[in-house]
């Protein structure tokens, strides 16, 4: 069992680097159906559960500052690959899309409070109310409404956990299915030919990385990503605007600007970027900790009750607009997931993507606490007598 940091630190990139080295090593079938990113993510997940590494201060605090470094850096190269002015011209559509995904997710929760509202307990409703308002933003937003409508300490802890499960799950799902979007887009009669974002297309480097490309680019992503944090801890904060989101704004803001500069032809940032995005994903799967699930089983499948009607409502709405799954699956993560886990998202199905998901997921943070508030509003008049 692992205890100290340095095992950990040592595990995590030769967990990230060893289904994609496989992948292309020998090209199994089973890549195809689950892509490398997948496997590491069970991977690890299987390894944190199974009690590999104990969550140790030392360990926590690790995947903290691995978390906190390597997601500016990885979306400084994943800008500094995409051309904003072709971002900015798809800018309706994406927004009719996110809109969908969170009126579903917010039908979705009113319809699982009123079939389970006789089972759930006197603060049911603050409950769905507090996961509406994660679920349509972040965390913050999550304390926000719980400070406001009083959901008791008590209760937060089925919330949380049934927040991360649903999440855990979900990601996966949408990690998984990728090879499904032709499919997915026949039904829902999206544009086959990609006119859906047409100009959106990497920026052209001149040529392959070498050792010496990669740790360039490595190096000015931490810089960058430094830079951000150092900046960001000088902006002020709210509930809606935290450190973590300024570092976001700030580091993408300088990808994007890169992208338009000579320096972004200097061969290295994808690969770079793709690395970083693997280390990443295990990073998050290795905090994974389903301890405490029978304390809560009955809001645990209000949760994924939830889910599975936001995921209905949101495929019917994409029929009925013609919106392409791979929208669709970002405007999802990024109200349930958030910034930390959108772009990453995006940079599976395409680099060029994922400036769109960070957009959204920025929206849904500003959103988030008045969704939840509203949601709060709704569900108390639809509570029992006695309960609201």
């Amino acid at each position: 069992m692992i205890e100290t940091v340095w095992p950990y630190l040592a595990l995590m990139p030769l967990a990230a680097g060893v289904f994609p080295s496989l992948e292309k090593r020998f090209q199994w079938r089973v890549f195809h159906v689950l892509p490398p990113i997948v496997w590491t993510y069970l991977f690890v997940t299987a390894l944190a559960v199974a009690g590999v590494w104990t969550a140790t201060p030392e360990i926590q605090g690790a995947q903290r500052a691995l978390t906190g470094q390597l997601l500016p850096a990885l979306l400084f190269l994943l800008m500094v690959t995409c051309d904003l002015r072709a971002i900015l011209a798809v800018g309706p559509r994406v927004l009719a899309v996110f809109v969908c995904a969170m009126f579903s997710i917010l039908v979705a929760i009113v319809l699982t409070y009123l079939l389970f509202r006789s089972l759930l307990p006197a603060e049911g409703w603050k409950m769905l109310a507090a996961l509406s308002a994660t679920w349509t933003g972040g965390s913050a937003n999550l304390v926000a409404v719980k400070q406001v409508i009083g959901l008791s300490e008590s209760a937060l802890p089925a919330v949380l956990l049934a927040d991360a499960l649903c999440y855990s799950v979900w990601v996966l799902v949408l990690f998984s299915t990728g090879a499904l979007a032709p499919v997915f887009n026949r039904w829902t009669r999206a544009d086959q030919n990609g006119r859906e974002y047409p100009q959106l297309a990497p920026v052209a480097s001149a040529g392959p990385a070498d050792a010496g490309n990669v740790l360039l680019w490595l190096g000015l992503a931490m810089l960058v990503g430094l830079g951000a944090g150092r900046i960001a801890a000088m902006m002020p904060t709210s509930t809606m605007l935290t450190q973590t989101s300024w570092t976001v704004l700030f580091s993408t803001v300088a990808g994007l600007v890169v992208a338009r500069t000579p320096l972004a032809r200097i061969p290295g940032p994808a690969s770079t970027g793709a690395a970083l995005l693997a280390l990443l994903v295990a990073v998050l799967a290795s905090q994974s900790n389903f301890r405490g699930l029978a304390s809560a089983p009955l809001f645990i499948l209000c949760a994924f009750v939830t889910m599975l009607l936001h995921i209905g409502l949101l495929a019917m709405l994409a029929r009925m607009f013609r919106f392409d799954m791979f929208l669709c699956g970002i405007s999802s993560l990024a109200q349930i997931g958030g910034v930390a886990s959108a772009p990453v998202l995006a940079a599976t199905y395409s680099p060029v993507l994922v400036p769109i998901a960070i957009l959204l997921a920025m929206l849904g943070l500003i959103l988030g606490t008045g969704m939840g508030l509203f949601m709060a509003s709704v569900l108390s008049a639809l509570a029992p007598a006695g309960a609201a």
